[in-house]
């Protein structure tokens, strides 16, 4: 089995608990022949001699900043082949500012519609848990992330996604239109998707909040296909 270099880069927000998502899958990285460096911040990114020995970065950096040459840095690697995949606000929600970054990721998280204003709680993140279902396209059906996997429901949060068209998607969900929320009809966003860049691949799934739903089998399975297809291919 080749060895494969990859790179976790953790920090940001603590309500997505970076350390402890990371580091469930660093038993799935090992088995598959990883060697893993873990960093606590994006400074990385910036060193182009580093960035040139990685296969693969895992990012879990939910909101923060990131500076103009590590953006760049980060752009150039996966252009280069290094592949870039992460779940939730780690990878949909970081370094807001940068406009550069978003454009590599190809969505950005924009909301979480949440229970009926009666059901909140003041300040509680389970007033934005919501049942809902993620469904597979129909490329999702035949790609080697998602293929085998039906559609499957979750409780948690549900990611409001702007995107543009040069990402691949393999599973959607689809937001309601409750008479308590603005908006006029259901609004269906991109729950798993992939994007060519360059030598490089991304692959991102929305679904991530916790460990808990981490767990889920289906979730967990699409974010360890996602690290397999998103290492360099050459």
């Amino acid at each position: 089995m080749t060895q494969h270099n990859a790179l976790i880069v953790r920090g940001g927000w603590d309500g997505h608990h970076p350390v402890a998502a990371t580091e469930m899958f660093l038993p799935f990285l090992a088995a598959h022949d990883y060697s893993v460096q873990i960093e606590e911040s994006p400074e990385i990114y910036a060193d182009a001699e580093q960035m040139a020995r990685f296969d693969l970065i895992v990012q879990s950096v939910t909101m923060s900043e990131i500076s103009g040459d590590q953006v760049a840095g980060l752009r150039a690697a996966v252009a280069a082949g290094t592949g870039l995949t992460g779940w939730h606000g780690g990878i949909a929600d970081s370094f807001r500012a940068s406009a550069d970054y978003l454009q590599l990721i190809g969505g950005q998280f924009a909301t979480h519609p949440g229970k009926p204003p009666a059901d909140r709680v003041d300040g509680a993140q389970e007033n934005n848990y919501l049942d809902y279902t993620v469904q597979m396209t129909p490329l999702g059906r035949e790609h080697p992330i998602t293929a085998g996997l039906a559609d499957f429901d979750l409780c948690t949060e549900q990611y409001w996604v702007l995107h543009d068209d040069l990402i691949d998607v393999l599973a959607t969900t689809t937001h309601p239109a409750p008479d308590w929320e603005p908006w006029h009809r259901p609004i269906t966003s991109p729950a798993v998707w992939t994007r060519l860049w360059g030598a490089g691949r991304l692959c991102v799934s929305t679904a991530g909040h916790s460990p808990e739903v981490l767990a889920d089998p289906n979730v967990r399975t699409i974010i360890e296909r996602g690290m397999l297809w998103a290492t360099r291919t050459a």
